[in-house]
């Protein structure tokens, strides 16, 4: 699994999860785990002071209307495929691979699995958002693969920061397309539930065990 954090945060601010989910499902200690760094870029609600982000933000917080960094996203799925790429030379195929990320990092994951050329096993978006939705048009970007890979989709109904329309709007678009979505949504605001994290490891280990 492939999980990115969100604005401002390092690898480390979520790689408990590798622990944490196999306390729910202990088959998933025998997943292999990858939590790339996001690059220290300037963000323009920081007033341009630098800080890790996979891509720049202009509005704070993110309505539905917010505009994108088309180049941040795209360095960002860069990122995501050269992690997918690793894997595969360690031998585990595409479809053996979940893409997941909090916030920005749901962003990116969202981005990455449904223009990837070839099935992925998941994706997982917590607080998170369909950046450049203009360019999923009638077709997604890629071929039929993208459209196989099934998606969960968890959101705090207080979010104040990724508002929560976002999800709605976001999971429409993809079972427009064809992609199987499980949305899910919990009281909180801009963090994860512990439920939505016991439904993300049931979700994992759903897409990796069959």
């Amino acid at each position: 699994m492939i999980f990115l954090h969100g604005l401002g945060d390092t690898p480390a601010g979520w790689s408990d999860l590798e622990a944490q989910l196999p306390n729910v499902r202990p088959s998933l200690r025998r997943v292999k785990w990858a939590f790339p760094a996001a690059p220290t870029i300037p963000i323009s609600i920081n007033g341009g002071a630098e800080m890790p982000g996979w891509f720049d933000l202009y509005d704070w917080p993110i309505k539905l209307d917010a505009p994108d960094d088309r180049e941040g996203v795209e360095r960002g799925v860069a990122t995501v495929r050269a992690a997918i790429a690793a894997f595969e030379a360690d031998g585990i195929p595409a479809d053996r691979i979940v893409v997941g990320g909090f916030s920005q990092g749901g962003a990116i994951a969202l981005n990455a699995a449904y223009r990837h050329p070839t099935k992925l096993a998941g994706c997982a978006v917590l607080s998170g958002w369909l950046t450049l939705k203009g360019d999923f048009g009638a077709d997604l970007p890629v071929g039929p693969g993208a459209r196989e890979t099934p998606c969960f989709w968890g959101h705090g109904t207080q979010d104040d920061k990724v508002l929560f329309p976002h999800q709605k709007v976001g999971v429409d678009i993809l079972k427009a397309r064809g992609v199987s979505v499980n949305a899910t949504d919990y009281p909180v605001g801009h963090t994860a539930h512990p439920e939505e994290l016991a439904r993300l490891a049931m979700f994992v280990e759903m897409v990796l065990e069959g």
